[in-house]
């Protein structure tokens, strides 16, 4: 595989220890998009997906997110393929508790017997012996979160899986699962656009978790022809989508934005992001105009 640089571009987001153990750079990769539309289904360029993951890590990414129902499968299987055998300091991190029946189609499953099925799929499809972070993407209302996190502990002590992080949750929700297991990340919907989950990542913060917002890139009505995000990307140079990320990285050191691609291109654009370093004025500027 390509060669990996921990210290390419994506150093400049500076770093961020998971669980204590685990340092990544700060600016991660999401790998949902590499798979068909409705994330279903394979590519429509599976070579152009090796190239995206062996890019990122050329870049220096070191933190790769997935999940088994990407594809299903796909996502996973290709990680396997671009990058395989890993570089020493890659984290990869997996989800599960979301079963697919079609494209954008998400059902929560939290049983039991279905978690360790899927973390052991997850292990055979990446081809690892342990899971660095595992995740349970949705909790299941229908089955008690004692019963799925549980799980998780179990799979823990036997050396399948590393750390535990959660996926859409609130802050009460997280306090509860942190009774039943050691939790080290949160992952919700967050972006310069959408910030409900500010209590979330306030907790976070508090706590030392990390805080993986997915769907960073989201601009909303800020990139607008003259709203505050226009006249900033004039400015810098910098596309609106690499100014959200900036932005995030700027909001909280234990922030992991997780941008994602099946385009080359578009990977080294978002890693650029990494290098631009807003002013306290621009950051408040933004911070104040939703």
């Amino acid at each position: 595989m390509s060669t990996h640089s921990a210290g390419g571009p994506a150093a400049g987001s500076g770093t961020l220890t998971i669980g204590g153990d685990l340092v990544v750079n700060r600016l991660g990769f999401g790998a949902m998009q590499l798979t068909g539309p409705g994330v279903w289904g394979q590519p429509r360029d599976p070579d152009e997906a090796v190239r995206v993951l062996r890019r990122v890590v050329e870049l220096g990414v070191t933190f790769v997110d997935t999940a088994d129902s990407y594809g299903p499968f796909v996502s996973e299987q290709l990680i396997h393929k671009a990058l395989s055998p890993y570089p020493e300091d890659l984290v990869i991190a997996t989800k599960a508790g979301l079963t697919r029946s079609g494209p954008d189609d998400w059902r929560p499953v939290g049983r039991p017997e279905y978690l360790r099925q899927q973390a052991e799929l997850s292990l055979r499809h990446l081809g690892v012996e342990r899971i660095d972070l595992f995740q349970l993407h949705r909790i299941d209302p229908k089955v008690p979160l004692e019963d799925q996190l549980g799980e998780l502990v179990l799979l823990q002590r036997e050396g399948k899986i590393r750390h535990i992080g959660l996926s859409e949750v609130s802050v009460a929700e997280i306090e509860q699962a942190r009774r039943i297991a050691r939790v080290v990340s949160v992952q919700n919907l967050y972006n310069l656009a959408t910030r409900q989950a500010e209590d979330v990542l306030e907790y976070a913060e508090r706590e030392q978790l990390a805080f993986i917002p997915w769907f960073p890139m989201a601009t909303g009505e800020l990139a607008r022809p003259g709203g505050p995000l226009d006249a900033i990307s004039a400015r810098h140079g910098a596309s609106p989508s690499q100014l959200a990320l900036a932005w995030l990285l700027r909001r909280s050191p234990v922030m992991l934005p997780i941008p994602g691609t099946s385009r080359v291109g578009h990977a080294e654009e978002n890693v650029g992001a990494a290098g631009i370093t807003l002013t306290d004025d621009e950051f408040a500027e933004l911070a104040d105009a939703v």
